[in-house]
């Protein structure tokens, strides 16, 4: 498929999913449109993992530890402020200076893919157990409590930008969910056509070929690594948003395998892939919470197993490839049946 009809198909499916975002609470009942603001919210966390992973090259197996960061940051700036305005600016920052920090320490430290994985994923456990013994009034910041295991019950949601006297309703929640979901995907989009987004990708297929061309792979790793947790402390907010509620399980090691998954079954390499493999995961595991029959985790590890053996590529990437293949098979059967009916030289009177 060419770039052209590429880029005409994404307009497409960007259009069709700001329709969708505009008429959804139209349609559906209040249950039904909290359900599917949630999925947009964990489909920004699916995003930042979409990129750093899809495009950079880097696999973060603790990319909750920012969603998670971002999620303890406004709730504790809304409650103190009042307002929801700076909380989400605080999300967003705060995170990504954490990223900073613990990337430069990675990446100019020349530490391997393999050891990146895991020191992410040992910071996501750590903060997870710093967070669960917080309980106790001494455990405050500001007129916050952190409340320990229970965490931080009845969160300010979001409001107008500063006027904390009018809260969003829960259908402008979902317009602001899911217009913020597109507009990181637009984001990203012109993030990778642009000369930074080209050389990170390119760092991601020979590192040491782009080097040699004069390229400071260290820091375009740390750059896409920051983005990736400034979007992630975006969905932190979001999801914190949704529930009015943040605990420690937002640091869970079973929402960090979840992210996995998404990636797995939307297609690595897609932006568009995570977000469809994010919304038909937390369906299903919505849909197997209310039953006793199956496990959700064991339907999870099946789907899992299925689409590494089956589907690798995943949804969205396999997709385009049927389609431009059709759309091959198509031209060449055209041609084919243009040429026979075309007389020869010879037969023309």
């Amino acid at each position: 498929m060419t770039d052209a009809r590429h880029a005409g198909l994404q307009s497409i499916l960007v259009l069709a999913a700001a329709t969708g975002v505009a008429l959804l609470p139209l349609h559906l009942d209040l249950f039904a449109l909290m359900q599917v603001t949630l999925f947009a919210a964990m489909s920004v966390l699916a995003l930042s993992v979409a990129f750093i992973w899809g495009f950079g090259g880097i696999l973060s197996f603790g990319q909750t530890a920012f969603f998670g960061l971002g999620g303890y940051v406004y709730a504790i700036a809304a409650i103190n402020f009042g307002d929801s305005t700076n909380a989400i600016l605080l999300a967003v920052v705060l995170p990504a200076l954490f990223a900073t920090a613990l990337g430069y320490f990675v990446f100019y430290g020349k530490i391997s893919d393999v050891y990146l994985g895991v020191i992410t994923l040992t910071v996501t456990l750590i903060l997870f157990n710093v967070v669960n013994s917080t309980a106790g009034e001494a455990y405050r910041i500001g007129i916050a409590r952190l409340g320990g295991f229970n965490g931080i019950p009845s969160v300010p949601t979001f409001n107008m930008p500063f006027h904390p006297e009018i809260p969003l309703s829960p259908e402008t929640s979902w317009w602001v969910t899911g217009g913020t979901l597109i507009a990181v995907y637009l984001l990203l989009r012109l993030i990778l056509v642009s000369r930074f987004g080209r050389v990170a990708v390119a760092v991601r297929e020979n590192e040491t070929r782009a080097a040699l061309l004069g390229y400071d792979t260290r820091l375009v790793k740390l750059g896409v690594f920051v983005l990736g947790g400034a979007i992630a402390g975006l969905g932190g907010a979001l999801y914190v948003n949704w529930g009015a509620f943040v605990g420690p399980t937002i640091f869970s090691l079973s929402l960090s395998a979840e992210i996995i998954i998404w990636i797995t079954v939307g297609g690595l390499g897609s932006l568009f892939g995570p977000i469809v493999g994010c919304f038909v995961i937390q369906w299903l595991v919505a849909l197997i919470g209310s039953q006793q029959t199956f496990n959700s985790n064991l339907v999870l590890g099946a789907i899992l197993v299925g689409f590494v053996l089956l589907l690798p590529k995943g949804v969205a990437p396999t997709f385009l490839l049927c389609l431009a293949r059709l759309r091959k098979r198509y031209r060449s059967t055209t041609e084919h049946g243009s040429a026979q009916s075309t007389p020869h030289a010879g037969q023309l009177t």
